[in-house]
């Protein structure tokens, strides 16, 4: 099992107004112990995602695990940790046989049937969400609860991550729940740095 991090920032472009202010988000995020980002950019071609993948490489080196969002192939070439793919995005095998066997594969998951198709595949960890209603998203998939949490642990014993309305306001409740670690977007985005510092101290 991956040794994972109970804060999981994720770092969306389309919420930064500039690529300098997302650099800096990163910057502060690391500044302050979180050792999980993802990089994530929906609507951007592969050259700026590539452009994108390498300055956050460049500026935190090996100080944080760095995840990308759908593009397996630009993992490899952006020297990142990890993938995470989506269930309309490469397949979990087809993304291991991109990646390769060292780097990490992290897939997200809806309901439970999902969290039970993940499970038996070399995924790393699990996602599982919405848990709460989000924003991040334009068309978000129906919310889980802590109920789902709950039952999303009982299926697997891979690492679990909690996603979608993560608040530091309750944020303890999905780590209460069976979570091992929560991905947060939007309540990491003022001042990243000291909301990071009180996630992880709420998270403890």
């Amino acid at each position: 099992m991956i040794p994972i991090s109970k804060l999981y920032a994720i770092l969306d472009s389309s919420t930064f107004r500039e690529d300098q202010a997302m650099f800096r988000a990163a910057m502060d995020l690391a500044a302050a112990g979180v050792g999980l980002i993802q990089y994530r950019n929906k609507s951007g071609n592969a050259r700026q995602v590539l452009d994108h993948a390498r300055e956050l490489k460049l500026r935190l080196g090996n100080s944080v695990k760095l995840i990308m969002n759908d593009r397996a192939d630009l993992t490899l070439v952006a020297g990142f940790d990890g993938v995470h793919v989506g269930q309309e995005d490469l397949s979990p095998p087809g993304a291991r046989r991109v990646i390769g066997d060292a780097l990490w594969l992290g897939i997200s998951t809806h309901n439970i049937e999902q969290v039970r198709m993940a499970d038996q595949t070399s995924a790393d960890y699990i996602a599982v969400g919405p848990v709460f209603a989000t924003g991040s998203k334009a068309n978000p998939d129906p919310v889980v609860g802590l109920e789902g949490v709950r039952r999303a642990r009982a299926l697997t014993g891979k690492p679990l991550v909690a996603i979608g309305g993560i608040t530091r306001a309750n944020c303890r409740s999905v780590i209460d729940a069976g979570a091992d670690s929560v991905a947060v977007i939007s309540d990491l985005l003022r001042e990243p740095g000291k909301s990071a510092e009180a996630f992880l101290r709420i998270l403890g």
